[in-house]
């Protein structure tokens, strides 16, 4: 089977991105740039308001302890975000750890999302998963939705359209919902082989990153 070259692009990105869940350990250069999370965070929030969703999944990152807690060196492009996000359905053990938002280089600077239980839908209706983004360098901000994923095995991330924040640190947090899928035997509850589930993020992925 042929794969087209964006195809092959993304099996590589999936294979660095999976690298570096594994490897990752906060140190993305031999001199991080360091985050001041209270900050930043609060920045975030200013830059979301009028978008009521935006400011309310924000919201919950106010404070936080887990925001405390996270390592304070900004990561770069192809790495996770350093606060994961949390989900009415987990990782398909019940609510709690669900996955996490991460930056891409795949035909230029992408926001994406990876995690959950079985894969990625390909049909998202009736859900939306979205990015706040800032720039604290150049105040560049905006709010992009992700709806970009292939139904191919390696395709384990739903992205943004390919965006420009310019140079400098970038603060962003993934919120919203996703829909997932596994395959389960044919039966009349599921004519497709498919279970599915939605996963409505309860404590959104927050990622600081130098592009």
């Amino acid at each position: 089977m042929r794969i087209s070259a964006f195809a092959r692009r993304l099996l590589t990105s999936a294979v660095v991105t999976a690298a570096a869940t594994v490897l990752f350990t906060g140190h993305a250069t031999a001199e991080p740039a360091q985050v001041d999370w209270e900050a930043a965070t609060q920045a975030l929030h200013t830059a979301t308001a009028g978008d009521p969703a935006a400011e309310r999944a924000i919201s919950r990152l106010l404070g936080d302890a887990r925001i405390a807690e996270a390592s304070r060196d900004a990561a770069l492009p192809a790495q996770p975000f350093q606060i994961p996000a949390e989900s009415n359905v987990g990782r398909g053990g019940g609510p709690g750890m669900y996955g996490s938002g991460l930056s891409l280089n795949i035909d230029g600077f992408r926001f994406g999302f990876f995690g959950g239980p079985g894969t990625i839908a390909p049909n998202q209706t009736g859900a939306r998963l979205d990015v706040a983004w800032l720039n604290l360098d150049n105040g560049r901000s905006g709010i992009e939705q992700l709806t970009e994923h292939m139904d191919i095995i390696a395709d384990t991330t739903i992205r943004t359209r390919a965006i420009d924040p310019g140079p400098g640190m970038i603060v962003a947090a993934v919120y919203g919902n996703l829909w997932h899928r596994w395959p389960v035997p044919v039966s009349t509850e599921h004519p497709d082989g498919f279970q599915y589930v939605r996963g409505d993020i309860t404590l959104p992925s927050m990622g600081a990153v130098y592009n």
